[in-house]
Parts: C-alpha cells; sequence; structure tokens
C-alpha cells in the first residue's frame, strides 16, 4: 500500500491494523497514528519525504522521528532533494506542462516524477516481486536528489 500526504498516513495505519497488507509507502505523509510499539510484523516499510528545508520553522513535525524505531522489518527514510510536498504528485508535471513552477517543488516534474516512480516501483519490486532493487541500498550517482538518512 502506497499513499500521498494523509493517504501516506493512512498505509501505516492499514499496515497496522491489516496483516495482508505486504508492504508500505509514505511519500510525505505524517504518521497521524502513531505505528504501534509492537511494529508492524516485520513487514517493510518505505518514507519518501519531500526536501525538508522547505518546512517551515514552526511545523514540528516530529512523527517520521517516533515512528522510526518502531517499523520493525526492512526500512528506508529517504528525502528528495527540491521535491516539497506537492513534489510526489501530479501537480508539478502538469506544471511543467502549462509554465507554471510551483513555488514549494522547484525540482521538475519530470523529474520528481522519474524519483518518485523509480523509488515506489523498485520498493514493491523488491518486497513483493524479489526483484533486486540497488536504488534503494544507499546512494546513487543516477539519483542525486534522493538523499538517504536512514536505512536498516
Amino acid at each position: 500500500m502506497a499513499g500521498h500526504s494523509i493517504g501516506g498516513a493512512a498505509a501505516s495505519a492499514t499496515m497496522a491494523a491489516d496483516p495482508r497488507v505486504d508492504a508500505g509507502v509514505t511519500t510525505d505523509g505524517s504518521f497521524f497514528t502513531p505505528v504501534p510499539e509492537s511494529g508492524l510484523g516485520g513487514r517493510p516499510f518505505l518514507m519518501l519525504a519531500g526536501d525538508p528545508a522547505l518546512l517551515p520553522p514552526d511545523f514540528p513535525d516530529t512523527s517520521w522521528e517516533d515512528s522510526w524505531p518502531r517499523l520493525d522489518g526492512w526500512k528506508r527514510w529517504l528525502t528528495v532533494t527540491g521535491a516539497g510536498h506537492p513534489g510526489f504528485t501530479d501537480w508539478p508535471v502538469l506544471g511543467d506542462q502549462v509554465g507554471y513552477d510551483h513555488p514549494e517543488t522547484p525540482l521538475s516534474g519530470t523529474r520528481s516524477q522519474q524519483i518518485t516512480r523509480a523509488c515506489v516501483g523498485d520498493f514493491f519490486g523488491l518486497h513483493l516481486r524479489g526483484t533486486p532493487a540497488p536504488r534503494l541500498d544507499g546512494p546513487a550517482a543516477a539519483d542525486p536528489e534522493a538523499v538517504f538518512h536512514r536505512s536498516s
């Protein structure tokens, strides 16, 4: 299960409630429902965020930091430099087509889309199909915008 923003929050909450969900991704979604102390049954979870430098200083969301130790399976925390919150949606792609640059998303829509598709696709390929995903092993020259904060 994958989602953006509130949909990303729903991914972890659904995994906590339903063991049929084998893997989860949040793209820039807070953990409004905390990950249980008991974790997610060892299931993998990818946290993909927009550039934290774009968050206002008075936005004290610590849910990712608080949830990280409770994610008890394979996990990665990546930030995409220049993506901003809308960077994981169609907004930047459509904006590029009409000449509108979103102020929170300096990364081009094409590049935002490439990185999002590659990371999320590789994650599900790895965990649902067993396809190798070297992109998720650590920083890669092909994706300099993808910053690895944490992994295990």
